[in-house]
């Protein structure tokens, strides 16, 4: 169900055991029961009412701030994901009550010394789009960098570089601006574009992810978050 995007592993082990799954029809309550590729499988519509309560929000990530765990001296992201915190325009306006937090996780990294666009989301499938091992979803960044960024710099950046003793998949660069760089992304290696840049002599001084998929960061100020607006889709 999870390579389907019907929902992630987890869900699928506690939705069969309450009998939320059906199989052609049939409800079935075994983990493990062999399904055909040919059967269809459906979802009850209370997993789907469960699903549709599932959280997802963005988060424009200052400098400072770990993605992930907290390491020494620094903060998690999570920790800005306070009602107070909250991007809200309207401040006369009540704002609508969100849920519990709890199993909330970013979808991918944002280096440290980086800022802008982290997902944060309790919905799997929503994780497993953008970081799965077969994750289409192109990222954009906006790249600050020293040195002399000449067009065969640019050719070696798009496709023909090495990290990791594994080559790198197309990407698109482009300058924009004077000692700036636009990457577009569909991988996230750690450290990826900061290491590209070195392969070609250029030293990475800012990185701002400005896009994921269709969501773009907009006017979200730095350090606030706001849920995902009912006709976002990544």
């Amino acid at each position: 169900m999870a390579q389907q995007g019907l929902c992630s592993r987890r869900e699928a082990d506690r939705f069969i055991e309450e009998g939320l799954v059906y199989v052609d029809g049939e409800p079935i309550t075994q983990l493990g029961s062999r399904i055909h590729p040919t059967q269809q499988i459906r979802l009850d519509k209370r997993a789907k009412s469960r699903q549709r309560r599932l959280l997802t929000l963005i988060l424009n990530k200052p400098v400072g701030y770990v993605s992930g765990q907290p390491e020494k001296g620094y903060s998690a992201a999570i920790t800005l994901i306070r009602p107070d915190n909250r991007d809200w325009p309207d401040s006369k306006k009540k704002q609508p009550r969100i849920g519990s937090l709890k199993g909330l996780a970013p979808a991918g990294r944002l280096d440290i010394d980086s800022h802008g666009m982290l997902v944060l989301t309790q919905d799997g499938r929503i994780a497993r789009q953008l970081i799965g091992p077969e994750s289409t979803v192109e990222k954009e960044y906006l790249v600050r960098v020293d040195g002399e960024v000449t067009d065969q710099a640019l050719k070696l950046l798009r496709q023909g570089l090495t990290l990791d003793g594994r080559v790198l998949k197309r990407a698109k660069v482009s300058r924009a601006g004077e000692g700036h760089l636009r990457f577009c992304l569909i991988e996230g290696r750690k450290r990826q574009i900061r290491r590209m840049c070195e392969c070609v002599n250029l030293k990475v001084t800012g990185l701002h992810r400005i896009r994921i998929g269709q969501i773009q960061l907009g006017r979200l100020p730095k350090g606030k978050w706001r849920p995902l607006n009912s006709g976002e889709h990544f």
